[in-house]
């Protein structure tokens, strides 16, 4: 977004540049003044391509970098990869947070309340929430399972993401970046 100076004053504001600006991006949390918002006129107004300038051109602009990495999720596709960079950084930083024993293969994340029956192959790049539980003989690849999930027997799920409190059937194959939303049945054996 801009170039900013020893104390985090942005002085150039340029959202989505064609050209390289400077090594900082626009990301995180926003923290306004009340004033601020008499910036924005009553229509239609994209805050980081009219009012940041603006502010930067002002002076009244300033950034906090962050440490670690960062990563755009917004996509399906780019959150399982941010899922797999966050789950290797675990294993450097913190390889004790990771789960570990028969059928786990790689990098994976096991809240402490999921339920994993015998016989599940888990990993690589795997995340499973609080509540889930994982029937036996599925097998679990490049995906997150969202809390309270249910995984049903001999189920084949990779590089999808299973969302909240929803319920895959037995027998069911998931692939090709497949996303459940809340509360969606997968019946027994679909390919999806």
């Amino acid at each position: 977004p801009g170039i900013s100076n020893e104390q985090g004053q942005i002085q150039r504001f340029v959202e989505k540049p064609q050209q390289y600006v400077g090594d900082r991006i626009n990301a995180g949390i926003y923290i306004f003044n009340p004033e601020m918002l008499q910036r924005i006129q009553p229509k239609p107004t994209s805050i980081e391509k009219e009012i940041f300038p603006a502010m930067a051109d002002a002076g009244q602009l300033f950034a906090m970098d962050l440490p670690g990495f960062w990563m755009d999720i917004g996509q399906p596709k780019d959150f399982l990869t941010g899922l797999g960079l966050y789950l290797g950084h675990l294993r450097k930083k913190h390889p004790e947070m990771l789960a570990s024993g028969e059928g786990i293969i790689g990098n994976v994340l096991v809240h402490p309340t999921a339920r994993i029956a015998p016989g599940c192959i888990i990993g690589p790049n795997v995340s499973i929430g609080p509540n889930c539980v994982i029937d036996e003989g599925v097998r679990l690849s490049k995906c997150a399972v969202f809390d309270s999930a249910v995984v049903g027997a001999n189920s084949w799920v990779n590089n999808s993401i299973i969302g909240w409190e929803s319920h895959v059937g037995k027998w069911v194959r998931m692939e090709g970046v497949s996303v459940l939303g809340e509360d969606v049945v997968i019946n027994d054996e679909l390919y999806v």
